[in-house]
């Protein structure tokens, strides 16, 4: 965490407030920054805490040595190439050089700050969750919030479906607890590969392929579980047998409206360890500016990913797949290829519908339409749709209760946007982008000469005579047009008179 976030300083992406603030005022700091924030004195105890780390897709992008249009790209390469944990001992982990169990391992001890105004207590949202099936046949990771409910107690968000979620009804239709352990304070890239799905046995190897090299894993003191060893700190413990018993929330929720009080699973606190100059995390989500938040960037990219992996199933010439951060990360998908047959776009539309729930909105362009542009798409969507012609309503898809446009329905519709030019069309002049004049080498002709060649373009004109201003052709073009006369071919180029 610590080298990436000065990397962040040098490159100017980093605020620091270094001056005492209580934690109430951390969240208006960080809402709507475009920065991260570093907070150098947070609460009473002076405490060193860090926010909206991974807020943009350029710092996304930084963290994988990579820029914003080939981020999917590198992140797919090394989904490809997981690498096995290898386990080091306590004495070499850094995240032991603090452990705290019993009565000192209290949640009041960090710097945990309510981030919205009717939020139903103060959460830690930057938590990377690791556990284990119940036959240990299986390590899963992902990335959970939790409600401070005592110094040991906390509700976790655990309504919507997930391989956690499945995991842990095992454990509570056998009444057993689950050892659970939350990384708080971490790289971006572990925080991506905790939100990326994986048929993979142990998902920590995936987090390793994206690493590009073995994660370091500790044994935890207190439960049988193994964590990453370089983490500023983890939260060992275990979530209860009682299943969904407890009240959690209400939260502002990644979609930039508050989520409804839920009933939640329970997770008992057991030991803290940290590093011994342990920085601690919070996560931007929600508000009124989802664009700069942590949860919006990180769901961008996880769209994009499974978008990618099924759309290459169906469409040959495929160019580049963006989702806005705007939306939350997953309802609005932009998808950019060249189409090699008729109705290949909606293809891709039925395609990208089917790759994730929460994706609502699928808008197709042309290979020569910049997807991360909303210039771009805004101007395909003014001059090559039709909605008679090019919009698909579908219903009966599986969606997320979050939405609030569902009005409590289970299951919701989608549409996709067709902006490309009919199939062919990109062939005829009409549909040419303007773009501006190049000239080739001068040909040492006069207007008069280059004319008796065949037509020519005006800029064709002033390559061939060598002119770089264009007014010396526009006099010699009028003498012509006097002297023999000028006619226009149906693309607009001149040509002398056939009688003359």
């Amino acid at each position: 965490m610590r080298p990436f976030i000065e990397k962040l300083r040098q490159r100017e992406q980093l605020d620091t407030v270094s001056q005492d603030i209580e934690l109430i005022d951390i969240a208006k700091n960080l809402d709507g920054n475009s920065k991260a924030v570093l907070f150098t004195r947070a609460g009473p105890e002076k405490a060193e805490l860090v926010g909206n780390v991974m807020g943009t897709r350029e710092r996304l992008a930084l963290a994988f040595g990579s820029d914003t249009r080939n981020l999917l790209h590198e992140v797919n390469r090394r989904l490809t190439a997981p690498i096995a944990p290898v386990e080091i001992p306590s004495g070499a982990a850094p995240v032991h050089d603090v452990v705290l169990t019993g009565a000192d391992a209290d949640f009041t001890r960090l710097p945990v700050h309510l981030q919205h105004g009717d939020d139903g207590g103060p959460y830690i949202s930057a938590g990377i969750d690791i556990s284990r099936s119940l036959d240990g046949t299986r390590r899963n990771v992902g990335y959970r919030r939790m409600m401070l409910r005592g110094r040991q107690e906390a509700g976790i968000d655990l309504v919507a479906p997930s391989d956690l979620r499945v995991l842990y009804a095992d454990y509570v239709r056998r009444k057993e607890r689950m050892p659970i352990a939350f990384v708080v304070g971490s790289h971006p890239i572990d925080g991506v590969a905790a939100t990326m799905m994986s048929p993979a046995a142990d998902e920590i190897a995936l987090m390793g392929g994206l690493r590009g090299e073995a994660v370091p894993l500790v044994r935890c003191a207190t439960i049988d579980a193994m964590v990453p060893a370089d983490a500023e700190m983890v939260l060992e413990g275990y979530l209860d047998d009682r299943g969904w018993a407890e009240p959690e929330g209400p939260y502002g929720e990644y979609i930039g409206y508050y989520g409804r009080l839920k009933s939640n699973p329970v997770f008992h606190l057991t030991a803290i360890t940290m590093r011994r100059d342990a920085l601690f995390q919070t996560a931007t989500i929600g508000g009124r500016h989802l664009a700069f938040t942590d949860t919006a960037q990180l769901s961008a990219l996880r769209t994009e990913v499974v978008a990618w992996a099924s759309l290459q199933t169906g469409v040959r010439d495929l160019e580049a797949v963006f989702c806005t951060p705007s939306c939350g990360g997953m309802y609005n998908l932009r998808v950019s290829m060249r189409q090699r047959y008729p109705g290949e776009a909606r293809n891709a539309i039925a395609l990208a519908f089917g790759s994730s729930a929460d994706t609502k909105h699928v808008f197709v362009v042309d290979d020569d339409i910049d997807v991360f542009s909303d210039a771009q798409v805004d101007w395909a969507l003014a001059t090559r749709f039709q909605a008679d012609r090019d919009l698909m309503i579908a219903a009966g898809f599986r969606a997320v209760p979050l939405d609030p446009s569902l009005e409590g329905r289970r299951a919701g519709a989608k549409a996709g946007f067709d902006l490309t030019l009919p199939f062919g069309w990109r062939n005829g002049n009409e549909y040419d982008v303007p773009m501006p004049p190049v000239l080739g080498p001068s040909r040492g002709l006069s207007v008069i000469e280059a004319l008796r060649e065949k037509p020519q373009s005006f800029r064709d004109l002033m390559e061939a005579v060598g002119s770089r201003d264009g007014r010396d052709v526009l006099i010699a073009l009028d003498s012509v047009r006097q002297e023999y006369g000028l006619e226009r071919t149906a693309e607009g180029h001149y040509q002398l008179r056939t009688t003359a």
